[in-house]
């Protein structure tokens, strides 16, 4: 396990207490345009978004994938400055489970209902809580226009039951109402290149997007190599991961045939 991009001991307990942690600017400037402007001009991401409803049937769209390769995305993935923290929190070697870009568009972007992740992923054959997610800002995100919300501390509940919420799995409401009495509930504002740890028990959810401004954001997603699923499902089992360098983004161009047009 590198120990180039280690958290410190505060931040690992903070972890460990609250659920999450938010590293401001793990992503610069000139990287998250690159990652924005090669998004909104790239067809196949579109055409892969899915739709998901919230209880009020309004949309949420998502494209996911579930292998790191070598596009652009998967330089953030594959980037030693989430894996080596994912490798500190999950206690060993990590792979990749998938990575979304979620589409929350101006005004018309669907609310996500209070979930676990672990309270769907552990029905894929995963025994243990031992995954996590990144949640990198792509846009400024605010409360306008439906940033994330977290209950502080909620992960130590462990997996709540879950059902269908619209076309989303959401977690029991009796047990949310409870939580929400008991826990602090946090808006995480984001800048362009903020990074949000956070366990998979963790509950979490957003509002809808009533501001003219988008709100993109790009979720990777780890398991721990020791907690290889039992059985196949959409998401994959364990693969290893190769990790790049930190200027692997900057660096990273598009494939030749895409610079010139060909097919």
């Amino acid at each position: 396990m590198s120990t180039q991009h280690a958290l410190s001991a505060a931040e690992w307990v903070a972890y460990q207490e609250s659920g999450y942690l938010l590293k401001r600017g793990l992503f610069d400037a000139a990287e998250m345009a690159k990652l924005l402007t090669f998004a909104k001009t790239d067809e196949a991401l579109m055409a892969g978004a899915t739709g998901r409803k919230d209880a009020s049937g309004q949309i949420t769209k998502l494209t996911l994938w579930n292998h790191a390769g070598e596009d652009l995305y998967s330089m953030f993935s594959r980037s030693p400055r989430i894996v080596d923290r994912m490798e500190q929190l999950l206690g060993g070697e990590v792979y990749h489970y998938h990575t979304k870009m979620m589409l929350k568009e101006p005004l018309v972007g669907g609310a996500w209902e209070w979930h676990q992740d672990y309270g769907y992923w552990y029905h894929n054959g995963c025994l243990f809580p031992y995954l996590a997610s990144c949640l990198i800002a792509v846009d400024r995100a605010t409360r306008q226009n439906g940033c994330l919300q977290v209950l502080k501390g909620s992960h130590l509940m462990g997996r709540i039951e879950h059902g269908k919420t619209g076309d989303q799995t959401g977690a029991d409401l009796e047990i949310v109402e409870a939580a929400l009495a008991r826990m602090e509930l946090v808006h995480i504002e984001a800048e362009p290149g903020d990074a949000l740890f956070f366990h998979c028990n963790l509950l979490h959810r957003s509002d809808q997007n009533r501001s003219a401004d988008p709100r993109w954001s790009l979720i990777c997603c780890y398991n721990a190599a020791r907690n290889d699923p039992f059985k196949e499902s959409r998401h994959p089992r364990y693969t290893p991961l190769k990790k790049v360098t930190d200027e692997a983004i900057s660096q990273w161009q598009p494939p030749r045939a895409a610079l010139a047009g060909e097919r």
